[in-house]
């Protein structure tokens, strides 16, 4: 896992767009197309989503991807972007 500390930050920022929805784990995953566990995994911080993912979740959340990640210590806290 290449930058801990950001996909820590991207899970609670995901856990906390979808609760501001007013949308379950299950409610998510179905809108999105992805299995219940994906978004538990997700936000655990057990998996790391793929490109492909990040538009399926920004698309059920009536968001642009880069609204989805945008958090400082995602986007910058490895010093790169």
């Amino acid at each position: 896992m290449k930058n801990p500390a950001g996909l820590h930050a991207f899970s609670e920022r995901l856990r906390y767009l979808r609760k501001q929805q007013g949308y379950s784990q299950q409610k998510l995953a179905d809108i999105a197309n992805v299995e219940q566990s994906t978004i538990r995994r997700i936000e655990r911080v057990q998996l790391a989503p793929t490109l492909d993912l990040l538009i399926s979740l920004s698309r059920a959340l009536g968001l642009e991807v880069r609204d989805l990640v945008d958090d400082p210590a995602i986007t910058h806290s490895d010093g790169a972007l």
